[in-house]
């Protein structure tokens, strides 16, 4: 399975509380989501708000793509919503 995270701008979505960004499986364009729990939790998001919620997921993008390459591939290709449980305890970022 071949898996690449374009390097495009995340999108926000508001109805959902989760910060967006696409996975390219075998080609084919996958969404993916990180919940603002998780950047709260692990990638130092100070405040409540979509501008430190996106502050954060650019800080921890390559760990969050990571995780989200980890879920792709246990998954067969299918979307991943990642929250604050799929991420070790603490902190990644202070």
């Amino acid at each position: 399975m071949d898996i690449r995270f374009p390097s495009e701008a995340p999108s926000w979505h508001d109805a959902t509380l989760t910060v967006g960004f696409p996975a390219l499986v075998d080609g084919a364009r996958v969404p993916c989501t990180i919940s603002v729990e998780a950047l709260e939790d692990h990638f130092g998001a100070l405040s409540a708000g979509r501008e430190a919620w996106m502050q954060a997921f650019d800080a921890g993008r390559t760990r969050i793509e990571a995780v989200a390459r980890t879920h792709l591939e246990l998954s067969n290709g299918t979307p991943v919503l990642l929250k604050s449980g799929h991420f070790p305890p603490g902190r990644l970022f202070s």
